[in-house]
């Protein structure tokens, strides 16, 4: 059996088609990496400068359940927790890639550009104009909101009762009338006089809760602070 002879003109013509075939597989590459680095840039851009409550057009079957939440669901949380739900545009944290990343699965799947971003976080990562654990939500419409991606730590165990005293006045009331009288149990019986009276220690008692009270309202007044209502969703610092 005779081996055909090669044709150098054949191969080189070959090793040209392979050439252009692997050249016009990279710029489909490239294609699809720039997309995808611009939708990135969109997205981040979206998030950076915040946009008006819009409502996404998603496709409800395929969205997940456990993570729609009512603006009423959302702000007793905010109000217990003492945290904020405001625009992405006053975050000052940074977006981890896996939100980015499950954000672009959602737009890809629902085949829309997703708008309108919000976060619920401590008042601290944000920038509050009056020169731990953040949730980022997208609305859907009719106050509902999908919450994609949370991050960071979780809220330490006793933050809904630190936070308790601020939700009203009745509360914060309520904490400097205990205090007081704690306070007052600690004063030692007769240091005022030689017999300790009844009429003695509720003297005391409404001297310290007098004097407590003086503290709580000048330390509210002069940083600002307000009730849990008040800052849930405001984007001033002294709300």
């Amino acid at each position: 059996m005779l081996l055909k002879r090669t044709n150098i003109e054949e191969k080189l013509s070959l090793a040209t088609q392979r050439d252009v075939s692997q050249e016009q597989v990279l710029n489909e590459v490239y294609e699809l990496l720039k997309i995808d680095t611009d939708n990135e840039a969109r997205i981040k851009q979206t998030i950076e400068e915040g946009s008006k409550n819009v409502q996404n057009n998603f496709s409800f079957d395929l969205l997940e359940t456990h993570r729609i939440y009512h603006l009423d669901q959302i702000k007793t949380i905010c109000i217990d927790y003492r945290l904020r739900f405001l625009n992405s545009k006053y975050f000052k944290g940074e977006i981890p890639q896996e939100a980015i990343s499950k954000i672009k699965a959602l737009e890809k799947a629902h085949n829309i550009e997703l708008e309108g971003f919000k976060i619920i976080a401590p008042s601290k990562l944000f920038r509050l104009e009056d020169k731990d654990d953040p949730l980022l939500f997208v609305p859907i419409g009719n106050k509902y909101f999908y919450l994609i991606h949370r991050w960071g730590n979780d809220l330490h165990p006793l933050r809904k009762i630190l936070a308790w005293p601020f939700k009203n006045i009745v509360n914060l009331t309520a904490l400097v009338v205990v205090i007081a009288y704690l306070i007052t149990l600690l004063v030692p019986n007769g240091l005022f006089s030689k017999e300790g009276s009844r009429a003695e220690f509720w003297i005391i008692y409404f001297f310290m809760f007098k004097a407590i009270a003086s503290v709580v309202i000048f330390y509210g007044f002069a940083l600002g602070k307000n009730f849990n209502p008040a800052i849930w969703n405001s984007k001033y610092f002294n709300a």
